[in-house]
Order: structure tokens, then sequence, then C-alpha cells
């Protein structure tokens, strides 16, 4: 006889697997990306609401799931195994919106607490009604489990009445596949009208893709058709690999077509017969529990590898993105400081009042010139970096990430920014000029305005503004004109380089927001070794 492995090294490593892949994040729009969610989603369902509680637990309750296509009479089936209604049935549809947990009233305590489904909210009314209004207002229904006692069903068995799979409403969607992930037993209730339909398929394959236990019910079949219908569904089932599940045949009855929530116990007989069974015989339950939970343990080996590629990926895209960025603005960088190197901001403007300086310009109005022309230089480098980065992300589908490609309004304009970043620096230079000013041992200083606007010149000007470093060295000497010139220098340099690594930092900010690092490929791997050594 099979038993479960309920060590605690190896629910130490699955633990550890549980947070890796729930720190595993996929936010560049790749083709893989939606698949690479929804898997992780799944498998966190898994982990979290079955697979861990139930290697924790292995004494709880055997939770069946009853799953299935809107209309299929999952609530109807639920009632009627248990005796009496406990799920809200009816024609409308769908009529399944809060899931519907029924146990033993011995077994309540399994599932009041947060052992199962512990994003669920409980409610619990011994008496309630179906159909009454059990939430607080504003409360999502979605993510209610409503949990009914009954002594008709047996100590160890709890069914569960999930939301229609095909739902038109999304979160029930959500919902009934993340609770069919908790189950022991998955249920998966179809119809004699809609057994070939995709998406209770698509549950088939995926219970037989994890080796769970699993148990199909064809229901509403009008006796006229059963045996041909019967033979149909078992040839579909051969056919997918999953011929020897156990097949249960529910007759279309009055009860069942006007929703009256309750079949006969003779209609059900053998379904809650086989469910007792697996609670009650020790050699079956054993079985199921193991064949459930090895079947998602064994599913990690291709599964994990699958995140971590798809992690792999994004970091691909992420670096691809980044090393556009960086390309750019290397680019840009590098240009600047040549045309810095030769004087290209004294021009225009500038090179005109440097012109008419000192007879009818003032030292005032030619640091505003330079200061503007230097601010005009560094913008057209960031605009360019920026235009350059847009073209090369155009080609780039990971570039479709919100928030990549949109200006924030509500951040200081790139002019704003470097325009502040040019006054510091003349600011600065001011200050320096009036130091070497102060120093001179003379009676008549020169005025430090017209020292700082010659050695700005000087620096901005190239082989045009030769005459500003002669000027500079009669003023304040050959010695306090180089040290001058040397921190100024440095000064621009810095401040050049500052206002390129800030632009580029904005416009990675949102990309390193997405928090896309190298880190959780290595990190999924390591954690399944770890786990497929322990097991």
């Amino acid at each position: 006889m099979v038993t479960l492995d309920v060590r605690p090294q190896l629910l130490d490593a699955l633990s550890a697997l549980r947070d890796r892949v729930a720190a595993a994040r996929f936010p560049l729009p790749l083709a893989g990306a939606p698949r690479a969610r929804a898997n992780r989603d799944e498998l966190l369902a898994q982990l979290d609401d079955y697979l861990v509680p139930r290697l924790r637990e292995p004494e709880a309750p055997l939770l069946a799931v009853v799953g299935g296509s809107t209309g299929a009479g999952k609530s109807t089936l639920v009632n009627s195994l248990v005796g009496r209604r406990v799920s809200e049935a009816g024609v409308l549809r769908p009529t399944t919106r809060t899931p519907v947990l029924v146990c033993h009233p011995e077994d309540h305590h399994w599932f009041s607490g947060m052992r199962v489904l512990p994003d669920l909210t409980r409610v619990w009314v011994p008496h309630q009604e179906p159909g009454d209004d059990l939430l607080l207002p504003g409360e999502n229904p979605a993510r209610v489990l409503r949990v009914e006692t009954a002594e008709t069903l047996p100590r160890g068995l709890a069914l569960l009445d999930a939301p229609d799979i095909d739902s038109l409403v999304a979160d029930n969607r959500v919902l009934a596949a993340e609770l069919i992930c908790s189950a022991d037993i998955w249920v998966m209730v179809t119809t004699a009208a809609r057994y070939a339909d995709a998406v209770p398929w698509h549950l088939l394959r995926t219970a037989k893709e994890y080796d769970a236990a699993l148990v199909t019910v064809l229901d509403r079949v009008p006796h006229q058709v059963a045996s041909e219908v019967s033979r149909q569904y078992a040839a579909l089932l051969t056919k997918a690999g999953l011929g020897d599940v156990p097949r249960f045949t529910v007759p279309e009855l009055p009860e069942s077509a006007w929703g009256g929530g309750l079949l006969p116990a003779t209609a059900v007989a053998s379904l809650r017969n086989w469910l007792i069974h697996q609670v009650q015989d020790p050699a079956n339950r054993q079985q199921t529990l193991a064949r459930t939970a090895y079947g998602v343990l064994d599913s990690l080996k291709s599964r994990m590898p699958e995140l971590a590629s798809a992690a792999a990926a994004q970091y691909a895209a992420a670096l691809r993105l980044t090393s556009a960025v960086d390309a750019a603005y290397d680019s840009e960088h590098a240009r600047v400081r040549g045309r810095l190197q030769a004087g290209a901001v004294l021009a225009g403007d500038a090179l005109k009042r440097w012109r008419a300086f000192p007879v009818d310009c003032s030292a005032g109005e030619l640091l505003d010139a330079l200061m503007e022309s230097l601010a005009a230089l560094l913008l057209c480098a960031v605009t360019a970096a920026d235009e350059r980065v847009d073209e090369t992300w155009r080609r780039e589908p990971a570039a479709g990430a919100p928030g990549l490609t949109d200006r924030d309004p509500s951040l200081e304009s790139a002019e704003h920014r470097i325009g502040m970043a040019v006054r510091r620096w003349r600011r600065e230079l001011e200050e320096y000029a009036e130091e070497e000013v102060r120093d001179l041992d003379r009676t008549v200083a020169p005025d430090p305005e017209a020292v700082a606007v010659l050695v700005a010149t000087a620096l901005l000007g190239g082989r045009r503004a030769r005459s500003a470093g002669e000027g500079l060295a009669e003023r304040i000497g050959a010695h306090g004109a180089l040290r001058l010139r040397d921190r100024g220098g440095r000064l621009l340099a810095e401040h050049v380089d500052r206002v390129m690594h800030t632009e580029r930092e904005r416009r990675l900010a949102p990309l390193d927001a997405l928090d896309v690092h190298p880190e959780p490929q290595a990190e999924l791997i390591a954690a399944l070794s770890v786990l497929q050594k322990e097991r």
C-alpha cells in the first residue's frame, strides 16, 4: 500500500519551492507570459490549497470538489448526495455564486480555519437556507466559502460545490479552477448534451496530466439514449487515455429538469457509495491521497523548468531593453563630451555676445547666453537618446509593458532638470571665481563676475575662446587661471555626467520597477533540485 511521505525535510523543501514560485514575476508582455502567469497561479493554488496542507495533515477529511460547466447539475448532485438542500440549484444559470463546502459536523473544524483555501473568507451558519444572503455589504461573493454541515455525510468526507468553470463571470471561472486544485478527488460533471464540449475535456486532460484521483459523472441522461451516450462517452475517455476513470450516470428526472435541487437517493447511490468507500476503506483512502499528492509532486518536474524558462525569457527581454537605453545614452554622452571639447556651446547668440563683450555686453548677459546654449546642447542629447530608445523598443514586444513608453506628466520635465543642473554649475563656478579673487595679493581686485564669465567661456568655447584664457591669466595670474580652469572643468564634467546619468535612470525607472532579475530562473531550478533529492 502506498503511503504519503510527510517527513519534515520534504515539507521544508516544498515550502521553499512554494516561496520561489510565489516570487516569480512575468510582467513583460512576451508571447509565453500569460501562460507562465496562469501556470504559476495554478501551481500556487495546488501547493497552498492542497499539497502542503495535505502533507502536513494527512488525517484530514478527503475533499471531493464537484466541478463542471454551466447547467451541468453540480448543485443538484451535491444536494442529492447530502440528502438535503445545501447549495442553491435552479434553471437560471449560473446559480452557484458562493462556493459551498459540506462536511460532517465533527469535521467542521478542519474547514472553518485556513488549512485549505486560505484566501477565502469563511461563512458558516448551521441552519442557513440555501440562497440566503450571507455576505457583508460590499463583500465579493467570489472570495467567500460557505461551510455547511450535514450528519448524512460520513465523517472523513467533504463535498465542495464549485462555480461553473465556463461562467460568464471571470471571478467565478478563476475561483472554480482554484477550488478544483484544492481537491483530493476531482468530480467532473457533464451532461448528455454537452459531454463532448471543450471546457470539461480541458479539465479532464488536466486531471490526467497531474494523475489526480478523478471520477466523472454523466448527468441528465435521457433513458432512451442512456446506453448509446454512455458508450460514446466511454470511447472518448478511452481515446484520451482516461478509460480507467470511474464513470457514473445520472438519469434525466423531473427534479433535475426543473431545478428542484434534490434527486431520489437511488439516482446517486452508486456515486455516493463509491465516495464513501474511498473514505472508509483505509487502503483506498491511502491510495487516493497518495495518487493525487504524488501526481502534483511529479508534475513539478516539468512545470518548474517551464516557469524557469519563462523567467529567463523575461530577464533576457529586460536586458535587451536596458541595453538599448545604455547604448543610446552612452552614445549621446560621448557626443556631448566631443561637442564640449570642440567648443560647440560658444555659438549663435552666445558667440555674438562674446564678440560684444565687454563693451556692448555685460558679464551677466554673456553668462546667461552660455548657460542657455549649454542647456540646449544637453537637452538635445537627451532627446536624441530617448528617440533612439523609442525606435529600438518599438521592435521589442517586451516594451509594451504598461508604463515603459508612457511619459508621466507629474514628473519634472527634462528641460527643467537640465536647467537646474546648469544653473547649479554656474553658481558654483562663480563661487570658485570669488575665492580666487579674494586670495589675490593685489590692491585692486578684478570683478569676480568677469572672472567667472572668462573661465566659463574658456571651458565652453574651445579654440574660439583662446582669448578668454589669456584675459583670465591677465586678471588673476597664470597659476590662478590654470587652477580655476581645472576646478571649473572637473565640475563641468561632473554636472554633465550627472545629467546624463539622471536622465538614463529616469528612462530605466519604469523597467526597474518591474523587478525583473536573473535570480528567479536559478532559484526555481535549485528549489526543484532540493525537493527531488528529498523525495
